[in-house]
């Protein structure tokens, strides 16, 4: 991976493939390796650039808390680092909250928009404090028992699981406190959907144990023009259990 210096962090990122910029942003708590069975499926048409995000995988994490803001800012840094001025961004699960951020920071910037298992909602109260209790027991007690409770929800697929268990399992408990945080405090982007003017798409697994389908059919509901796929049997790893149809589907992008 390449790594750069950004908002006094180093970031880490891989690029592959040529065509038309697209940044995959991954979720909580993975790293960039979430994309590696869709990457090779989207090399003939993008630009792919799949950076971890800051504390995860190669990425270092500052001090302080960080924001969706701050997330959304290392990926303006890492464009303006590649040259690229504009790119289409894709997010996953809290990589679609740290896109719909960089959309709202950087509107100008922006050709298309991928949510994948992800929404537009912020947290209500309860799911707030659950956050801030889950990084409490991660700063006392280790990731081990948020490792543990997450990873059946990611998917059905005991293979698949594991993958995703031993993905979790190399993250710093830093990164797992800071990126709680800021999800319990991210803003609800619903007004956002009606200044969209560009390609948006949704994937969304229908058996999705995280975040309910039914958060990706409001998001079609309220915004006409966005090219919804839901997969069938597929849970929150779309990119995962269903790689060929989230492929065809982020080519709206292009």
């Amino acid at each position: 991976m390449e790594k750069i210096d950004v908002n006094g962090i180093q970031l880490a990122y891989d690029r592959r493939g040529k065509g038309a910029p697209l940044v995959l942003l991954h979720g909580y708590p993975l790293d960039h390796h979430l994309w590696d069975e869709v990457i090779p499926l989207l090399e003939d048409t993008f630009d792919v650039i799949a950076p971890d995000l800051r504390g995860f995988g190669e990425s270092t994490i500052a001090d302080s808390s960080p924001t969706m803001e701050d997330f959304a800012s290392d990926i303006a840094g890492l464009l303006d680092y590649l040259g690229m001025q504009k790119t289409a961004i894709v997010g996953h699960s809290m990589g679609g909250y740290v896109a719909l951020a960089f959309v709202r920071l950087y509107p100008d910037r922006v050709t298309g928009l991928g949510l994948v298992s992800s929404q537009v909602l912020a947290d209500p109260p309860d799911r707030k404090e659950g956050r801030y209790r889950s990084a409490k027991e991660v700063a006392e007690n280790g990731i081990g028992s948020v490792v543990a409770t997450m990873t059946p929800k990611f998917t059905a697929d005991e293979k698949l699981q594991a993958s995703a268990r031993t993905s979790m399992e190399q993250q710093q408990p830093a990164a797992y406190i800071g990126a709680l945080r800021a999800m319990a405090e991210r803003m609800d982007s619903t007004p956002l959907l009606s200044t969209l003017k560009f390609p948006v798409v949704i994937i969304h697994g229908d058996s999705d144990a995280l975040i309910p389908v039914d958060r990706a059919r409001e998001i079609k509901a309220a915004l006409s023009q966005a090219h919804l796929v839901e997969i069938n049997g597929a849970g929150h790893m779309p990119m995962m259990e269903a790689k060929e149809k989230t492929a065809e589907a982020l080519k709206h992008l292009a």
